[in-house]
């Protein structure tokens, strides 16, 4: 299956457990794999014929803006969720790592994949 990259989208949020971390906005890197049938729109040259990553982008910083999760592996389920509602994305895996929370890691973070059968899943 063809694949489109989102990487390391760097946004801040409301993420964390912590007290400070409630009040305090967090870095939060997110990467996406949409995992799509892209021949059409090779053929055709046409941004109809594919997956808009622009607007999908858009639509993910407003949530990740917004939001106010304890774990980034809700915020990673979200993520997950929206690219789905595009009918072209057949599978995607988020990655959403969190810079500097552990003393000596660069980031901690969750990878999660999802394909269209999880959606009926969700509330």
């Amino acid at each position: 299956m063809d694949c489109i990259m989102i990487r390391d989208l760097h946004l801040r949020c409301v993420i964390g457990i912590q007290g400070w971390e409630r009040q305090t906005l967090q870095d939060v890197i997110i990467s996406l794999t949409l995992f799509s049938d892209l021949q059409q729109a090779v053929g055709s040259d046409r941004i109809e014929d594919t997956i808009n990553y622009k607007t999908l982008t858009k639509k993910i910083i407003r949530h990740v803006e917004a939001s106010t999760h304890f774990l980034v592996e809700t915020l990673a389920g979200d993520i997950a969720r929206l690219a789905l509602e595009d009918h072209r994305v057949q599978r995607v895996k988020v990655a959403v790592e969190k810079p500097g929370a552990l003393r000596f890691a660069r980031s901690v973070g969750v990878e999660i994949e999802r394909d269209r059968s999880w959606l009926p899943l969700q509330s």
